[in-house]
């Protein structure tokens, strides 16, 4: 079955370094295949049999914690949910601008009503949604200028979290659809 695991806060700023190469190893010594990363952020995806998400998630982060010496969250999407995730886009239109249009990728769907307490009355220019347990958020001055990333945040979602902005999106189903 093919996976995509989404490391959060790796190489950023010169903390949490993991090279690629050596987190494609990591991944293959805990028995996956197929494994193949994308940019340098933590995008990993790999084959492997089917087995609960957080099982999966926690191998992961143990195998990092022994290699590396850090602890990273990591989140887990299938490559048939990823899939819904592009098709169910409630944004469409702001695809055209991929940097500016991320998914937030939760760990439980947060309750939608608590989310809509937290958005501002009028977030124009900015917009986003809310289907299951990811968070489209069109951020038209960028996601640093958001004030939705700002007050959508895990602490009142009660949630982890891990955005991805469009374009990476869609490479990570590419290449989850590679043979």
């Amino acid at each position: 079955m093919r996976t995509i695991a989404l490391l959060r806060g790796i190489n950023v700023g010169g903390s949490k370094k993991v090279p690629m190469a050596e987190l494609r190893a990591l991944m293959e010594r805990l028995g996956f295949s197929d494994v193949a990363t994308y940019v340098q952020s933590g995008n990993v995806v790999f084959s492997g049999p089917r087995r609960a998400a957080r099982t999966v998630a926690r191998e992961i982060e143990a195998g990092i914690v022994e290699q590396f010496g850090f602890e990273v969250l990591i989140t887990i999407r299938t490559r048939d949910e990823l899939a819904a995730v592009v098709e169910a886009n409630p944004l469409g239109a702001t695809v055209a601008a991929g940097n500016l249009f991320h998914v937030v990728f939760l760990s439980d769907a947060p309750d939608p009503d608590a989310v809509a307490r937290l958005v501002p009355d009028d977030p124009a220019p900015e917009a986003y949604a809310l289907i299951g347990r990811e968070l489209y958020l069109s951020t038209p001055a960028g996601l640093s200028q958001s004030k939705l990333a700002r007050v959508l945040t895990e602490r009142p979602l009660r949630v982890r979290a891990t955005s991805r902005n469009w374009r990476t999106v869609a490479k990570l189903l590419e290449l989850a659809d590679a043979d």
